[in-house]
């Protein structure tokens, strides 16, 4: 069985991606959690992971780290992990190879958070044009390949890596097209997502690098996670 590191799912957007494709796929995998410590993350993830960063996937005796690594690998042993059309495919694998590589000032400026709610202070140009992108490339695959998911008709990788995209877009009230808010509310409302939601709320473990972010780029509104 494949073993995920992953970290705290509040915060942990990289964590997200296989997490919630695994479990969406339903193929089992065992959970460990280790929590971003302040001053000390590196080391203790060093334990597991080369890099020193999450997730990393370890199974069979190989140890897989980077989330779209963690994609390929599993899915030599599930299909379903991609399209079964080529030409779906091959977009979903662009899509997220974009998604993985890109977007910066949305990483930056919203980085995520699911347990509160945030008024931006600005959306700035270069958040505007990740947006429009995010939206253009939703509104493609929904269009192109028929839905309710972005290749298809199947929850897959592409989706999963859109995912944080979807708990950013509920945190920060960020707007985009109707169909493309409506494919982040069905991103939002899988089991798997409710799960990871749940859990994140939970969570009393607080991430000062992260938390400290909020006021730079907005007010915060609300805050519902665990005390």
């Amino acid at each position: 069985m494949y073993v995920l590191y992953i970290a705290n799912k509040n915060y942990s957007s990289w964590s997200l991606r296989p997490w919630v494709l695994l479990k969406g796929l339903g193929i089992p995998f065992e959970e460990r959690f280790v929590p971003f410590l302040e001053g000390a993350t590196y080391d203790e993830f060093r334990k597991f992971s080369p890099t020193g960063l999450v997730p990393c996937l370890v199974g069979d005796g190989r140890t897989v780290w980077d989330s779209l690594a963690i994609t390929e690998y599993v899915a030599e042993d599930h299909p379903s992990i991609w399209p079964a059309d080529r030409t779906a495919r091959a977009w979903a694998r662009s899509a997220c190879a974009e998604m993985h590589a890109g977007f910066s000032t949305l990483r930056s400026t919203c980085g995520m958070n699911v347990g509160i709610r945030v008024r931006l202070h600005e959306v700035s140009p270069a958040l505007s044009r990740d947006l429009s992108r995010i939206d253009e490339i939703w509104n493609e695959g929904l269009t192109r390949f028929g839905g309710p998911y972005l290749a298809g008709d199947g929850f897959t990788a592409v989706d999963a890596f859109f995912c944080p995209v979807a708990f950013r877009i509920q945190t920060y009230g960020l707007k985009l097209s109707d169909p493309a808010m409506a494919y982040a509310q069905r991103l939002l409302a899988l089991p798997a997502m409710q799960e990871w939601y749940a859990a994140g709320l939970a969570e009393t473990i607080r991430d000062k690098p992260h938390d400290n972010e909020i006021p730079h780029v907005g007010v915060l509104v609300e805050d519902l996670r665990a005390v």
